[in-house]
């Protein structure tokens, strides 16, 4: 997401190069820039239009400081107010109440809210370490309430049982009986969508909101959908006392609108952003972290963070225990990393968080393709344990038979194992591991510094 707005910032701050001040003049084509990228990005107007006005009266007029040139200046009122835009700060949930705390899903058919639910289900067990109940209110989409089971058993939380020959709200009070019979923390809600707004919908659901009293209700938004997501919003929150938001499909081919207008057109903070279809594809919604991806200023709090979470910390350990003791990193070593790559969401969704995306050229980001990850996968499970361990072995007959085993040609080996010096190089710098290669990355966020590949205008090579 925000791909194409970051690359039409990004060329637009750079025009600000060598100004001495931020004048009228100088920054009116930098704005028709910012203006058009956020209409581009299908950005509400009256969004767009109130952004633009912030930034000229905060921008016009001000003295660039020694430490920083004109563009530099324009990016942080920009980010300043992107940031103010999507919320300021990340938003908890509020469970601070007799359990167990009801969470009611609202939203369109097709925005992702079943699934939602068990992600957020399996976040609040993770990371906050509660009892968990789901429910399904939807007794209108076919298998509405067997897929929700489905996903509660992957995830092993409580699912209270229903059939569509039951009402909604009896469905419900029945469920919230049961949770407070087991003691549960929580009770998630889905509840029905429809395939556009209607009365009859929002009846039901105030009908619902009334019967559970819950302490959190939550629009769950698809993020492809742009303005339709703010007017879908605007509707839902006339009609309920919403609490927050949940976007949706936001590592799809999404143009960033919807997370730059619900706030702004709801007045209610969002709370979380979905980045994938795992379960664990879940991440709380930081808005400065974003407004930073969205400048090109990369998210490291937030690898660091999904490293922690899904890099294998015994495998991790025993790398750096092996390099620690001068062992190298050899071409096993490069396949676990790859392993553990691929669980943080691939290349694309990793280079996406680091900082200097900013300054790849147009379109370079569309270049990153985690095919590539698969074909080194294959190239190094038709090596012998031998070559894996000592790559220096490989000549040219071993080299023939590798390609020809896993389908490739010797360019594709060769380029693997140019990568794997440059990782070698990497990870002995950061002490081995995902995990401290992030918190490495994390330090030196401030100091320009970038694996192999990234930065100065090139994409890495995988």
């Amino acid at each position: 997401m925000f791909d194409s707005l970051t690359e039409r910032l990004s060329g637009t701050f750079r025009k600000l190069t060598g100004k001495a001040t931020l004048t009228e003049n100088n920054i009116q084509d930098a704005l028709r820039e910012v203006r058009r990228a956020l209409l581009e990005a299908d950005v509400a107007l009256p969004v767009v239009k109130d952004f633009i006005e912030r930034i000229t009266l905060r921008a016009v007029g001000q003295e660039v400081s020694k430490s920083l040139s004109p563009g530099q200046a324009f990016i942080k009122i920009v980010q300043a107010e992107l940031e103010a835009l999507m919320g300021t700060a990340n938003e908890e949930l509020n469970l601070k109440t007799t359990p167990p705390a009801v969470v009611l899903m609202a939203g369109l058919q097709g925005a992702g809210k079943t699934t939602t639910v068990a992600k957020l289900a399996l976040w609040l067990k993770k990371q906050n370490q509660k009892s968990v109940m789901v429910v399904s209110a939807d007794v209108y989409r076919p298998a509405a309430i067997q897929q929700l089971q489905v996903l509660a058993n992957d995830i092993e939380v409580d699912f209270y049982a229903s059939d569509d020959s039951q009402s909604p709200g009896n469905i419900a009070e029945s469920a919230l009986a049961e949770a407070k019979r087991k003691f549960i923390d929580v009770l998630i809600v889905d509840t029905a969508g429809r395939l556009a707004i209607d009365q009859k919908m929002m009846e039901e659901i105030k009908q619902l909101h009334a019967r559970l009293s819950p302490i959190e209700t939550l629009f769950v938004v698809d993020a492809m959908t742009g303005q339709d997501a703010a007017k879908s919003a605007k509707a839902f929150n006339d009609a309920l006392p919403l609490t927050g938001v949940v976007l949706t499909k936001a590592d799809g081919d999404a143009r960033g609108g919807a997370a730059l207008s619900v706030r702004q057109v709801t007045g209610k903070p969002i709370k979380f952003i979905g980045m994938g279809e795992q379960t664990d594809a879940l991440e709380p919604f930081y808005p400065d972290r974003i407004a930073s991806r969205i400048l090109g200023m990369g998210d490291v709090l937030s690898l660091i963070e999904e490293a922690e979470q899904k890099v294998d910390k015994q495998k991790a350990d025993r790398l750096a225990r092996k390099i620690k003791k001068g062992k190298g990193f050899d071409l096993e070593d490069f396949k676990e990393q790859l392993k553990q790559m691929q669980n943080m969401g691939g290349v694309a969704s990793i280079v996406d968080k680091m900082p200097g995306m900013g300054a790849l050229p147009p379109g370079a980001m569309n270049k990153v393709d985690d095919s590539q990850f698969r074909r080194m996968e294959a190239i190094i499970n038709s090596m012998t344990m031998r070559e894996r361990v000592n790559p220096d072995v490989l000549n040219g007959s071993r080299k023939r038979r590798i390609t020809r085993g896993s389908g490739t040609q010797v360019q594709d080996l060769n380029r693997l194992l140019k990568q794997h010096k440059q990782m070698q190089k990497v990870m002995k710098k950061m002490k081995g591991g995902m995990a401290n290669m992030m918190r490495g990355l994390g330090g030196m966020q401030g100091q320009g510094g970038l694996p192999p590949g990234i930065g100065g205008g090139k994409i890495p090579r995988f």
